[in-house]
């Protein structure tokens, strides 16, 4: 079985408006297998979300390769590494990007649609996934009206509308209390585990880190 991601002497680096360039990234390689979860730990500023943007096809690297599936995406056109990151890749990140306009359900039935996904179908997907995470009874609710650890959970049942393979998280539970945290972690991991995606989650807390099955650290431009 091909790996969800293979990433190959990635490198990147960013002049800033400085003659000499800040070296970001230097020859980082990393696999992950489906259904593998993965911590990311560094330092503010020492690359991770560089690497993630990376990884989720955003941004491209100055040098090395991206795979997804054994699918070579890094010298793909941008019409095919979106098409790429629609199907293949959930992202959740620190705050929650919920659309407030819209109910917790029509959030996660909207990358359905844009998918091509028929709307009762994808009104269905959006229920059973709140119901996975304990908010069934929040489907018609918007944003503003929902606790910080519900709007995250939310975004978790988004990131996950397509049935990615690919799960990128940049300090999912970062804006949220310690014991909010451990409940939306805890709802994030179910999640995970029973869709067998594999998931690379960059974070500060080391005890949410020890929870996932390895952990890579970034430091220099490298993981160790």
């Amino acid at each position: 079985m091909s790996e969800a991601l293979a990433l190959a002497g990635i490198e990147k680096g960013y002049h800033l408006g400085r003659p000499n360039e800040i070296r970001v990234l230097n020859g980082v390689d990393l696999t992950l297998a489906p259904g593998e979860v993965c911590a990311l730990v560094a330092p503010s500023g020492a690359g991770k979300s560089t690497l993630l943007h990376i990884a989720g096809l955003l941004d491209t690297p100055d040098a090395g390769t991206v795979m997804m599936d054994g699918h070579d995406l890094t010298g793909q056109s941008d019409r095919a590494r979106t098409r790429a990151r629609r199907e293949r890749v959930g992202f959740i990140y620190q705050f929650h990007h919920l659309l407030p306009e819209f109910t917790a359900a029509e959030n996660i039935v909207l990358p359905q649609l844009a998918a091509g996904t028929a709307a009762p179908d994808a009104r269905t997907r959006a229920l059973d996934l709140l119901e996975r995470v304990g908010l069934a009874h929040r489907a018609g609710h918007r944003p503003a009206e929902m606790s910080g650890g519900e709007q995250q959970r939310t975004a978790f049942c988004r990131a996950l509308a397509n049935a990615p393979g690919l799960l990128l998280a940049d300090e999912p539970t970062g804006n949220l209390d310690p014991a909010t945290s451990d409940t939306v972690f805890g709802a994030l991991m179910a999640l995970v585990r029973e869709t067998g995606m594999a998931a690379l989650i960059a974070t500060h807390n080391l005890e949410l880190a020890g929870r996932m099955d390895r952990t890579l650290r970034l430091e220099n431009g490298r993981l160790a």
